[in-house]
């Protein structure tokens, strides 16, 4: 149980402070979010949980992949001023194309 705490309360320190950063230092905050510290800790935690190095390597892959299909969320963003949306639009489309994202992953990871 304390390990399930530890890693709750590492994550939500790194997303609060990271949140926080954003309305002094935006630039900063999104570099800080874009780093693979998610990754990271997620795969520490996973092995510490676990002690599987094969199940470790498997998501690590995973998250290989996964990475480049994830930035089909910022896609909307990139266009919102030429195309005139707003925040909502580019946030639920870009979650609409996470949906599709997730099939390509799932493609890409069974051929790994």
């Amino acid at each position: 149980m304390w390990l399930f705490t530890l890693k709750i309360g590492v994550a939500a320190i790194a997303i609060a402070f990271s949140a926080w950063l954003a309305g002094r230092k935006p630039e900063l905050a999104g570099f800080i979010i874009a780093l693979p510290l998610a990754s990271i800790l997620a795969l520490a935690f996973s092995h510490l949980e676990h002690r599987d190095a094969s199940a470790s390597i498997t998501f690590a892959k995973s998250i290989m992949v996964g990475v480049p299909v994830s930035w089909l969320f910022f896609l909307p963003f990139f266009f919102a001023e030429k195309y005139e949306f707003g925040f909502w639009i580019s946030f639920f489309g870009g979650i609409l194309l996470l949906i599709g994202g997730f099939f390509i992953h799932s493609f890409l990871v069974r051929q790994i």
